[in-house]
């Protein structure tokens, strides 16, 4: 009489290709995970960037006038919270009339406009 299951090699085999496939699908998904950060960061920059624009048109700021992100939020950024990186950079507003970057500067995408 013949017992029924699985022997040790069937097992092996089907741990081997679970492997695999995690091998090839976990790279792949840190790397999407990274791309999608990248982008809400780069999109929270350009927001920063166009409040800070808004506010120097609005209050007649000359380039070079200082900017931060109290002037900005809630009054030109709208939402519940400041807007902040999603790889726990730290935003640096700078003045008016440059960029403001972002300090998540690791990865495969480096956060900037």
């Amino acid at each position: 009489m013949r017992k029924s299951g699985f022997t040790l090699i069937e097992v092996l085999i089907v741990v081997l290709i679970i492997g695999i496939l995690l091998g090839i699908a976990v790279p792949q998904w840190i790397r999407t995970r990274q791309y999608a950060q990248f982008r809400s960061c780069v999109s929270n920059l350009r927001l920063i960037r166009d409040a800070k624009d808004q506010m120097a048109m609005e209050l007649r700021l000359a380039t070079g006038a200082p900017c931060a992100m109290a002037d900005l939020w809630p009054a030109y950024i709208k939402g519940a919270a400041a807007p902040s990186c999603p790889s726990s950079g730290v935003y640096t507003v700078e003045v008016i009339g440059t960029d403001p970057t972002c300090s998540y500067a690791a990865g495969i995408y480096p956060h900037v406009l």
